[in-house]
C-alpha cells in the first residue's frame, strides 16, 4: 500500500536534520521502499511517497525522524483506485 509522508522542522533543528540526513542518507527503514522524495527549498519540510505491506517500517520512519520532524503518514490512492471505489459507490446507490 502507499503512503504520503509529510515532515516539518522547526528552524532550530536544522542543523541535527542536515546530520542526521549527511549520516544516514535518509534511508527507509526495512519493510518501507521510498517510491519519490521532495524537499522544500529554504526550509524543513517535504513530502515523499512510500510503500509498505504494514505499520511496523513506517513506525520505524516516524521513530527515527520523530525527535526532530513533525511527520504525517497517510494512505494514498492512485486515480484507477480511486475511481474504482467512487463507482463502486455510485453502483451501490442505484
Amino acid at each position: 500500500m502507499k503512503f504520503i509522508v509529510q515532515w516539518k522542522g522547526l528552524p532550530t533543528a536544522e542543523n541535527a536534520v542536515i546530520e542526521r540526513f549527511m549520516k544516514t542518507g535518509g534511508l527507509s527503514p526495512e519493510g518501507v521502499t521510498m517510491l519519490g522524495r521532495w524537499h522544500a527549498i529554504g526550509g524543513l519540510h517535504g513530502v515523499a511517497i512510500v510503500e509498505a505491506d504494514d505499520s511496523r517500517g513506517l513506525s520505524a520512519l516516524a521513530l527515527e525522524w520523530g525527535d526532530l520532524l513533525t511527520m504525517s503518514i497517510v494512505p494514498a490512492m492512485t486515480d484507477e483506485d480511486l475511481g474504482a471505489a467512487l463507482g463502486a459507490r455510485q453502483a451501490a446507490r442505484k
